[in-house]
């Protein structure tokens, strides 16, 4: 019999995982990508012997990346070294309160107690909260499609959903666990790790530092982008065939069911299944749909001003991970949201992944990778003054938290805007998880990892169920290879 045919649009951490299970089960696959290199945003630097992340700095939820490995046959002890970060981050305000989060709950609580001694009780309060969320999402939300919903055992988890607190506005519920206004700002940065602001997301995502707290954060040894490199070598070892400057221009059909893609040269792909790994906006253009109008600017995710900065001298005193609060943040989550401007005075987190592991280096020397949040507009031009603007902002603040000046000891340097991230990754605005999460549907009504309207047409990747974040992303590719195990023929 004919070997069926699955070509899948877009070469990120989705599109591989994706086609690595299709291809366990028997599909030949197909992997276009537009740009010059895998990966996606989990993508890579490189510039006189140092290495730069250009995406993600740390994974949660490592079982979930050992889960792949396990479904496509392999170990990922065998491809990668996944090691804890520790201490997993720190924390440094504007008023010179700084704190490190420690991998031990003891010491933790230890800090919290100098900074509020009643937020010790509120912390703990919050994390059972967490908990509850987070038994109750990885039943359902997480592992399956909400076209599946609701099933008479996902009613049953339902009924334990903590509704006082998990069921209205993120930050209020952060504010009624802890007094201390240090605690609430850094509780209230988990929302920015989906895009969002903490101030109209809902209160569920209170799972997010659930996960990072009672499971930690882990880097993988040598660049995140190890991972990607571990994947394409799978994939070529299975005949998977992956194109590069192969940018998919239309989703061919016919009688409601896909018939192929084609690429921007004129070449068309048979396929009898169409896996879309870029933005799902994009797709009803790609169809051919009169009214597409892709993302609308409010309903995108933030992005982020990126700094990649090679250091000539060794910085021992810095960590792993740090963040430089801003003065006032429900002023800079208004700029970024209501007024849709860069912040005058940006929260800016710093990874250094040197301090580490050295091989990320040149000897001497560090890697920094250097972000602030920023809208994801159109209207944006990004040009050299308003990127040398926004520049400068980072730095003021790094400066008045007092962070060393490195400006005279870079090395190599490469500045991502949202508009770079939106013409490389073909994500409008630069919206590096597609839509926020702000209310219920944004939240959790994501696009369905199947088309409810065309036949053979799936969806795999951030902007589509469950959402952003690479352990997520992972979940989206499992999701949907399951559902098309169910829906094609073999």
């Amino acid at each position: 019999m004919r070997q069926r045919r699955a070509v899948i649009i877009g070469g990120g951490l989705g599109g591989l995982a994706a086609g690595l299970r299709l291809s366990q089960q028997g599909w030949a696959v197909t992997i276009c990508e537009q740009g010059a290199s895998f990966g996606g945003k989990m993508n890579c630097w490189r510039a006189e012997g140092f290495r730069f992340d250009t995406g993600p700095s740390l994974i949660t939820m490592p079982w979930i990346f050992a889960e792949l490995f396990a479904a496509i046959g392999s170990d990922i002890k065998d491809h990668l070294d996944v090691i804890p970060v520790h201490p997993l981050g720190e924390y440094i305000y504007p008023d010179g309160t700084r704190f490190t989060h420690s991998a031990s709950l003891p010491e933790w609580l230890e800090t919290v107690k100098q900074l509020d001694a009643r937020d010790v009780d509120g912390f703990l309060r919050f994390l059972k909260l967490g908990a509850q969320l987070y038994e109750v999402s990885q039943q359902t939300f997480l592992r399956r499609n909400p076209l599946d919903w609701p099933r008479v055992t996902d009613l049953n988890v339902l009924r334990h959903m903590p509704l006082r607190h998990g069921w209205g506005n993120y930050h209020n519920t952060v504010a009624r666990h802890f007094h201390s206004p240090q605690l609430q700002q850094l509780f209230d940065r988990y929302p920015t790790f989906v895009g969002s602001s903490p101030y109209r997301s809902p209160a569920t995502l209170a799972v997010i530092p659930y996960i990072e707290y009672v499971f930690g954060g882990w880097y993988i040894k040598g660049g995140l982008y190890q991972l990607v490199e571990s994947l394409l070598s799978l994939a070529s070892a299975r005949d998977i065939e992956l194109r590069l400057h192969a940018n998919v221009t239309a989703i061919e059909r016919k009688a409601g069911q896909v018939t192929g893609v084609r690429l921007q040269d004129g070449e068309s792909l048979a396929a009898d299944v169409v896996v879309m790994n870029g933005d799902a906006s994009a797709v009803p253009a790609m169809l051919g749909e009169a009214r597409a109008q892709g993302l609308l600017p409010a309903e995108r995710s933030m992005s982020g001003l990126v700094m990649l900065l090679g250091i000539k001298r060794t910085m021992p005193e810095l960590h792993h991970h740090a963040i430089y609060f801003s003065e006032d943040y429900r002023r800079e989550f208004a700029e970024l949201f209501d007024e849709r401007v860069f912040p005058q005075d940006p929260t800016v987190y710093v990874n250094a992944p040197s301090r580490s592991e050295r091989s990320v280096v040149p000897g001497e020397g560090e890697t920094l990778f250097v972000m602030a949040n920023a809208p994801a507009n159109d209207s944006d031009s990004w040009d050299e003054a308003q990127t040398a603007e926004a520049c400068r902002r980072v730095f003021a603040r790094l400066r008045a938290s007092g962070f060393p000046d490195v400006e005279k000891d870079i090395a190599v340097k490469d500045v991502w805007t949202p508009r770079k991230i939106g013409t490389r990754y073909l994500m409008p605005g630069g919206a590096i998880y597609g839509t926020h999460s702000h209310g219920w549907k944004h939240a959790f009504l994501r696009p369905p990892n199947k088309d409810r309207k065309v036949g053979g047409l799936y969806y795999v990747g951030g902007s589509t169920h469950p959402g952003g974040g690479t352990p997520t992303v992972l979940l989206s590719a499992q999701i949907t290879t399951e559902l098309i195990s169910r829906y094609e023929r073999a």
